[in-house]
C-alpha cells in the first residue's frame, strides 16, 4: 500500500477544504437554523412530539443525514470529476498508483468533510434542543459508514458526469427527494399503510432510521436491516469504482 500516495491526494482534497472553511462550517450553521425555524417553530408549535420524543430532536438525525449525505456526495463527485475536466487524471493512472489508493485519497478527504458538516450541525441543534444520545458508539459508527458509503457514491457520479450539470442531476433530482422522503422529519408510522409500505422501498429510510435509534432507541425498521442495507450499498459501490477502474470506463476515454 502506498501510503504516500494516498496522503498527497488526501491533503490536496483537504487544502481545497480549509480554503474555504469559513464558508464551510457558517453555511451548514445557517441552514441548520433555518429548518429548526421553520420544522422546530413552524410545524413543532403543531406536532409538539413523536413516539415520545419532542419533534424539535426528533427531527435533529433526519437533518443530519440529509446534510452529510449531500455533502458527501458534491464533495466526492467534484473531487474526482474536476482532475477528469483539466486532465490531471492522466497523470496520476500513469503513477505507480493503484486505484485502491485513489479511491481511498479522494473518498477518505470527501467522507472526513462531510463528518466535519455533521459534527457541526449536530453541535447546532443542540443549542435548540436537548439531545440525550442513548447509543454513541453506533450514532458515530451510523455517521461514518454514512459519510464513506455515499463518498462512494459521488465518487462514482464524478467518474460518470461528463459536464457540471451532470454532476448535479443525481443529487439534486434523485438523492434530495429520497431524503426528505425518508423520513427525515417525519415518522413512517405517521403515513397511511399503503404509504407505509411504498416508503419502505426508499433504501434511505434504513439509513434514517438506524440514525435515529442511535439517538432515541425508537426505529421505523428493525436495526438489522438499516446496518443490512449500509453495508449492501457499500459492497455495492466498491464493486462498481472495482469495475470502472478495471474497465477504464469514462476515465480513460
Amino acid at each position: 500500500m502506498n501510503w504516500s500516495a494516498i496522503k498527497a491526494i488526501y491533503v490536496t482534497e483537504m487544502a481545497r477544504f480549509f480554503r474555504t472553511l469559513a464558508q464551510s462550517f457558517i453555511s451548514p450553521v445557517i441552514s441548520t437554523s433555518l429548518y429548526f425555524v421553520v420544522f422546530g417553530a413552524a410545524i413543532g408549535s403543531r406536532i409538539q412530539e413523536v413516539e415520545g420524543v419532542s419533534y424539535g430532536a426528533f427531527i435533529v438525525p433526519g437533518l443530519i443525514m440529509l446534510s452529510v449525505i449531500t455533502q458527501a456526495i458534491s464533495n466526492a463527485s467534484f473531487g474526482i470529476y474536476f482532475p477528469k475536466f483539466i486532465g490531471t487524471i492522466y497523470e496520476l493512472l500513469s503513477a505507480p498508483v493503484n486505484f485502491l489508493e485513489i479511491v481511498l485519497g479522494f473518498v477518505g478527504a470527501a467522507a472526513t468533510k462531510a463528518l466535519f458538516i455533521g459534527v457541526v450541525i449536530l453541535g447546532t441543534a443542540s443549542l435548540f434542543v436537548d439531545l440525550e444520545i442513548q447509543h454513541p458508539i453506533a450514532m458515530v459508527a451510523f455517521l461514518v459508514l454514512t459519510c464513506l458509503s455515499f463518498a462512494l457514491f459521488g465518487f462514482i457520479i464524478g467518474i460518470w458526469a461528463q459536464n457540471f450539470e451532470q454532476l448535479q442531476l443525481i443529487p439534486l433530482l434523485v438523492v434530495t427527494p429520497l431524503v426528505f422522503l425518508g423520513g427525515s422529519f417525519y415518522s413512517i408510522s405517521m403515513l397511511p399503510p399503503i404509504w407505509q409500505t411504498i416508503t419502505l422501498f426508499n433504501p434511505v429510510v434504513y439509513l434514517i432510521s438506524g440514525f435515529r435509534w442511535a439517538f432515541f432507541g425508537l426505529a421505523d425498521v428493525p436495526i438489522g436491516l438499516s446496518l443490512l442495507a449500509i453495508a449492501g450499498f457499500t459492497a455495492l459501490c466498491l464493486a462498481a469504482i472495482w469495475w470502472i477502474f478495471r474497465t477504464g470506463w469514462r476515465i480513460r476515454s
